[in-house]
């Protein structure tokens, strides 16, 4: 089963090595989103699905995504199935954007003096997105998204990166169900 997620568009870059070159997430921003009026203490079961034109990373890490989300939403009560019948469809998807970071040095008297020295650098930083999103199947509806964005560190171990994998997908599940 595939399905399209309606109105997101993420970076045009998408990552499939989001997680699998070794990157740990350092900084992160976490953002959620519900459909109002929706009456989450209905929806007990879940199932995974793939969303169309979502980038994915290899299987290592696909599994290691999933396997943090299921234990956030098995904490929240919802059990996992495979039936198509399931009360809500669970996808998700990544993307890597690079920015420019700059830092600046100065020393010296400055205009008032006319004398002085000052530098500035660029450096490239990577900032990875993981998007979750719960579709209504029997109203063929967004639910539920959320979003963690984080500045990665390339050169960290891989126990590192589940140990981060996992704290980001508890920060975001904090909203689920929202209040």
């Amino acid at each position: 089963m595939s399905i399209r997620a309606p109105g997101r568009v993420l970076p045009s870059m998408f990552l499939t090595v989001l997680f699998s070159f070794g990157c740990a997430l350092v900084a992160q921003d976490v953002h959620s989103n519900a459909m109002p009026e929706t009456d989450f203490s209905k929806l007990h079961t879940y199932k995974w699905v793939a969303m169309e034109g979502a980038s994915h990373p290899n299987q290592t890490v696909d599994a290691e995504i999933k396997q943090s989300v299921d234990s956030q939403l098995a904490a929240k009560g919802l059990t996992k199935t495979n039936d198509d019948k399931a009360d809500m469809y669970v996808g998700y998807q990544i993307a890597v954007d690079q920015q420019k970071q700059w830092t600046g040095y100065g020393m010296g008297g400055g205009v008032r003096w006319g004398c002085g020295t000052a530098t500035a650098t660029s450096s490239t930083i990577d900032v990875g997105s993981l998007v979750v999103d719960m579709y209504d199947p029997s109203v063929k509806q967004l639910v539920w998204s959320g979003t963690v964005t984080k500045t990665m560190d390339p050169r960290s171990n891989q126990q590192k990166n589940q140990k981060n994998l996992h704290k980001a997908v508890a920060k975001l599940f904090k909203s689920y169900p929202p209040k």
